[in-house]
């Protein structure tokens, strides 16, 4: 069930002030978006929206972590994409949403009636700048993972997997060597993310620990110990020039 915040953050206050759709704005342009946002949250395993629902309102991950997946004729699931915060939920100009969005941990959105947002679009330059840029961030994401999809060994995608964690995580104030980082996906979402078998996520997390590369606290705490050879284990090259 979605339940409506009653305490209200002031943008200014925001934990994801800095890189959300916000980020550009002046002290005008936060006061036009403080009118149209509300607080939804939503518990871990909940549907936030269907595939082919009528979007009514467009938001901003604040807390927590959902997925974007897609079902198949014949049941078959696919989770194409992470929402982890400051991520942006739903298109601005599309009256449905295209993928189903789940929470994977206990979620909190900063949701923003879609109508007014899309008017908002036209009169706030600096929100129409970050949009933009978040679309074209979205663009080099889709085609980072149509590398790993298409031509990374399992190995390299779980390394690549942890290594988007680390960066995501440290983006919020943690995730450099040594520091606690969470986990959002059990071993079998990741499996389905990646498309990978249980086992093989297992045995490659395995692996990794056994080289001191992570450590685990539980199933789902870990460290990263060792980001260079993190990186490396992801098979992308280092400096980007050409690897001889």
């Amino acid at each position: 069930m979605t339940i409506s915040l009653n305490t209200r953050v002031t943008c200014d206050a925001c934990p994801i002030r800095h890189r959300a759709i916000c980020s550009r704005c002046d002290s005008e342009e936060l006061s036009l978006l403080e009118r149209i946002k509300s607080y939804r949250t939503y518990k871990a395993g909940e549907t936030i929206l269907w595939r082919g629902d009528d979007l009514h309102f467009v938001a901003s991950v604040v807390k927590g972590v959902a997925t974007l997946g897609k079902t198949l004729e014949d049941g078959r699931t696919q989770v194409v994409g992470l929402l982890l915060p400051s991520d942006f939920v739903g298109r601005p100009g599309r009256p449905q949403i295209d993928f189903d969005v789940t929470a994977v941990t206990d979620v909190t959105l900063c949701c923003f009636e879609r109508g007014a947002f899309e008017e908002l679009l036209t009169t706030t330059p600096h929100v129409a700048e970050r949009m933009v840029e978040i679309a074209l961030d979205e663009l080099d994401a889709a085609r980072d993972w149509m590398l790993l999809l298409g031509r990374k060994t399992a190995r390299e995608k779980i390394a690549t997997f942890v290594e988007m964690l680390v960066r995501r995580q440290s983006l919020a104030g943690g995730g450099a060597t040594g520091a606690a980082l969470s986990l959002p996906l059990t071993r079998d979402e990741i499996a389905n993310y990646l498309g990978l078998t249980l086992e093989t996520v297992s045995r490659q997390m395995t692996a990794l620990r056994r080289e001191g590369v992570i450590e685990f606290a539980d199933r789902r705490r870990f460290e990263v110990k060792d980001l260079s050879a993190l990186h490396v284990a992801t098979g992308d090259d280092a400096d980007g020039g050409p690897i001889s």
